[in-house]
């Protein structure tokens, strides 16, 4: 055998080597390697582009390591809108942003919801390299509504609110808040045509008299507009919140003073109808009603009582009760002078005065006016008790039948004469001795 060389020379994008194989003697075989040196790879690459309704979108096709292949773009339907720097198709709204060996970027003002959909770049290798671009296209929701149930809401009574955002794509998210609280509502979404999206929101809460004037906010996020909302002011009624007000007299009530309430009520609506009563009694002769307060004059003890101011309005009425109890009329204690006659002494029990004002629930005397009283009057009966006690026992101990010692021996005597002289002991010291029954 013998070998001799077959030399094959291949296509490749530099010079390829030569290389020199045996060859058999029944077989002839040719085998060509192209050993190349490796060649970088051409990446085709571009953006996703999201864009609101009206506004400008820009598709950048970008190459690394580009061999003076070409760039271009094309629309969703294939057509080219940029071959290189050159723009075929009639569209002005498409402008070139920049064009080099490794980018080609365009503009597209005014969107349309038409204009949504694929870009293709396209680069021409052996074979094409392609890369997408998706454009949407947003479109803010309107302005959001509100609307109430109703207009006016009474204390402890349930409203219902609704907040809407029309035509927005994607689909909108209402959040609610009342005052500085997140609150939560109930959202329906509705799609209509091209892919537009109505979003209504429902929420539904307790009202209290604190809620008055408070504002509740509809909320709307969406990726196209930022701080979209819409709010109201919620108005509640409430029935009147009612007190009484002493004016004068500033301390004590006391016989023979004038007095004057007065009775401060507020609700929504402001009551209209305010009024005096005495509970259980009628009013004194000498009160006088003006408006909202109630004047009685030269109070004295039969005042005494419970009196009671009514207030309403429309939502339901409201009262208030002071608890009147006069107290005696300050006296002027003499000034003690010397004398030299000596009188008998006399104690004077002083009883500490009541300072409680006459509200309800410390309107009668204070307690312990009443405690030392009984103390007092509980010391003397115990007193006369033990003096009855002592005094009878003492009667008891001189009380009976009384025995007289009668002569022993005289039952023998002839007369009674001789019979005391003949008695044993004798009376001779009669004299001497004497009962007394005190």
């Amino acid at each position: 055998t013998h070998t001799h060389t077959h030399t094959v020379a291949a296509s490749c994008a530099k010079p390829a080597s030569v290389v020199t194989l045996p060859v058999l003697p029944v077989v002839m075989m040719s085998v060509c390697l192209c050993l190349c040196p490796a060649v970088q790879s051409q990446n085709l690459v571009t953006d996703n582009v999201a864009v609101v309704e009206g506004e400008v979108a820009v598709i950048s096709c970008r190459v690394k390591n580009n061999d003076d292949s070409v760039i271009q773009l094309l629309n969703p339907n294939r057509q080219t809108i940029y071959f290189r720097d050159v723009r075929p198709l009639k569209d002005a709204r498409f402008q070139l942003v920049n064009f080099s060996d490794n980018e080609l970027r365009v503009s597209l003002s005014n969107v349309t919801l038409s204009d949504e959909g694929r870009y293709v770049c396209q680069l021409y290798t052996d074979p094409p390299q392609e890369a997408y671009a998706d454009i949407t296209v947003l479109i803010p929701p309107g302005n959001p509504i509100i609307e109430s149930r109703e207009g006016q809401v009474i204390e402890g009574n349930e409203t219902e609110m609704t907040c809407t955002a029309m035509g927005s794509k994607p689909a909108a998210t209402i959040r609610w808040m009342k005052g500085d609280k997140e609150l939560q509502g109930k959202s329906k979404v509705e799609e209509m045509y091209d892919t537009m999206f109505t979003v209504t929101s429902q929420l539904t809460f307790t009202v209290t008299k604190e809620d008055d004037g408070v504002p509740v906010v509809c909320i709307v996020d969406h990726p196209a507009v930022k701080d979209v909302q819409a709010q109201t002011y919620l108005v509640v009624h409430y029935k009147p919140e009612v007190k009484i007000v002493v004016e004068f007299p500033d301390g004590l009530p006391r016989e023979g003073q004038n007095m004057e309430l007065s009775c401060q009520a507020k609700g929504k609506p402001h009551p209209q109808q305010i009024n005096w009563v005495k509970v259980d009694d009628d009013l004194p002769s000498h009160a006088l009603i003006t408006g909202p307060d109630l004047y009685i004059e030269n109070l004295n003890k039969t005042y005494n009582g419970t009196y009671r101011c009514f207030a309403a309005n429309s939502v339901g009425e409201s009262y208030d009760d002071y608890i009147l109890y006069v107290y005696d009329a300050p006296t002027t204690t003499p000034i003690p002078t010397t004398a030299t006659t000596t009188t008998p002494t006399t104690t004077t029990i002083s009883l500490p005065e009541a300072t409680a004002d006459s509200r309800a629930g410390e309107g009668a005397p204070r307690a312990v006016d009443h405690a030392v009283i009984g103390g007092v009057v509980a010391v003397v009966v115990f007193a006369m008790l033990c003096l009855l006690i002592i005094l009878g026992r003492y009667f008891a101990r001189h009380k009976g039948t009384y025995f007289t010692h009668e002569a022993k021996g005289a039952d023998d005597a002839a007369d009674a004469d001789t019979a005391i002289i003949n008695a044993e002991g004798g009376h001779n010291n009669s004299d001497e001795k004497k009962e007394y029954y005190i």
